[in-house]
Formats: C-alpha cells, sequence, structure tokens
C-alpha cells in the first residue's frame, strides 16, 4: 500500500476574525480571459490554490505577484485585495477557494474605486 503523501501550501492566519468560523465553504472559481475582480474584500477570510492559467495577486500594501497553476493564496478576514485578475488576454484563469464564514456573510464584498 502507498504511503499518503502531503505537501504544504500555505499557512493562514484568522485570529483577528470577529466571530468564530461556522462553516466552510469550497468553490472553483473560473475568470473569464483577461477578467479582473476589482478591489474586493473577504470577510471571513479565503484560502485558495490556482489549478489552471495565470493570475496577478495584489493585496494592499503588497507588491503583485504572479500566482500559476500549483500556487496557493491567502486573503485574511477584512482584508484589501487591489487585483485579482486573469493575466491571459485568451485562456481563462481557475481557483478553488475555501471560504471561512460565520452567520449570514458574504463570499465577497466588491469595493469602490
Amino acid at each position: 500500500m502507498s504511503e499518503v503523501r502531503r505537501r504544504h501550501l500555505l499557512t493562514g492566519d484568522v485570529t483577528g476574525r470577529p466571530e468564530p468560523v461556522e462553516r466552510v465553504e469550497l468553490h472553483q472559481v473560473t475568470l473569464a480571459p483577461g477578467q479582473a475582480s476589482g478591489r474586493h474584500t473577504h470577510p471571513g477570510g479565503v484560502a485558495g490554490h490556482v489549478t489552471e492559467g495565470r493570475i496577478v495577486f495584489e493585496p494592499d500594501g503588497e507588491p503583485p505577484r504572479e500566482l500559476g497553476a500549483g500556487s496557493a493564496f491567502f486573503e485574511p478576514p477584512g482584508a484589501t485585495v487591489l487585483r485579482f485578475d486573469n493575466l491571459s488576454p485568451a485562456e481563462p484563469a481557475t481557483f478553488v477557494a475555501c471560504y471561512l464564514l460565520a452567520g449570514d456573510q458574504p463570499l465577497i464584498e466588491p469595493l469602490e474605486g
């Protein structure tokens, strides 16, 4: 029998959450070619894993970085994300996102600007 292998991808700190996590929702998300997410926040925080494509990820106060297939990312509860955009003008980008939620929190909240 084969040994189960685990590869650590990231650790996200959710100690700043004002309420406990009541549920976890897992979503597969596809960004159309060239699609931009716009400024946003995740009230409960989100951890994710890119499965295909190339995404530029820019949390407020950090330099932008490119995420490709196999890359993991974390957005702390309430953090502002300036960009989470598909870099390809021709191909979709797909990721799996794990949202940590309480009560009726939305998955994402768009922000002005």
